[in-house]
């Protein structure tokens, strides 16, 4: 115990909020489960919209020469670095009262979280999506011309052959949204059993002093990047095994 004044406060060391916040996550407490639960739901809605956008999006710029291409190409690869609270702000000023979709009254609901997560995952996943295609495109290139592929055919053709590389893309998303803070604070207002998310409540509770409960959440976000690096060098090994086969 630590005295301070007429109270004594309780002094915490690193090891027992370690005991604690592990105690959390075997229970599966349930404030928990619910963060991390609505955590899952937003990213991997969000991963797989920014997937069905990014994947035909970067395969048409990394297959198809058209006017302009170059200038696509750079955009892609600028968006990657849009930063979340611009994101965020620009999701904000669409979706409230007075903005021009405030009518779909999406504010501060995990819809709006996904509409922020989906922008910042989209450039990422199609710029990566753009690098592979264009890479399997220099092989491809005189076998399309000499049978005279269709632009649709070459282009569909281009991403099941690149299938398990866009898989460790999608899997670059997912590590990307799930560890995002910025955008969906300011969208979702992180209102507790609606909005409220990983990242979101770990700031808070930090702030508040429950330092156990956003220790659990810690942990298991960085088992998340752990799983998910792990992951894709998995299928990166797989996918090299396969092509020396």
């Amino acid at each position: 115990m630590l005295s301070s004044g007429e109270e004594d406060v309780p002094l915490f060391s690193f090891g027992d909020m370690m005991q604690e916040a592990v105690g959390l996550i075997l229970r599966w407490d349930r404030d928990l489960a619910e963060v991390v639960i609505l955590s899952l739901r937003v990213t991997l809605s969000a991963v797989a919209l920014a997937c069905l956008i990014g994947f035909p999006l970067g395969a048409l710029v990394g297959a198809l020469r058209f006017p302009g291409r170059g200038v696509a190409a750079v955009m892609l690869n600028a968006l990657m670095g849009l930063p979340p609270v611009v994101v965020g702000l620009f999701v904000y000023l669409m979706l409230s009262a007075s903005g021009p979709l405030g009518v779909l009254a999406l504010l501060y609901t995990p819809a709006a979280m996904i509409i922020a997560q989906t922008i910042l995952v989209t450039p990422i996943v199609a710029a990566l999506t753009k690098q592979a295609v264009e890479d399997l495109h220099r092989e491809y290139a005189e076998q399309f011309a000499s049978f005279g592929v269709s632009a649709r055919a070459r282009v569909a053709a281009l991403l099941w052959d690149a299938r398990y590389g866009l898989l460790t893309v999608a899997l670059a998303g997912f590590g990307r949204a799930v560890a995002e803070v910025g955008a969906v604070m300011i969208v979702g207002g992180n209102i507790n059993h609606v909005t409220r998310v990983m990242t979101t409540t770990i700031a808070l509770e930090t702030s508040r002093g429950n330092l156990q409960l956003a220790l659990a959440l810690g942990v298991i976000l960085l088992g998340l990047a752990v799983m998910v690096n792990a992951g894709a060098m998995a299928l990166r090994a797989s996918v090299a095994r396969g092509a020396y086969a």
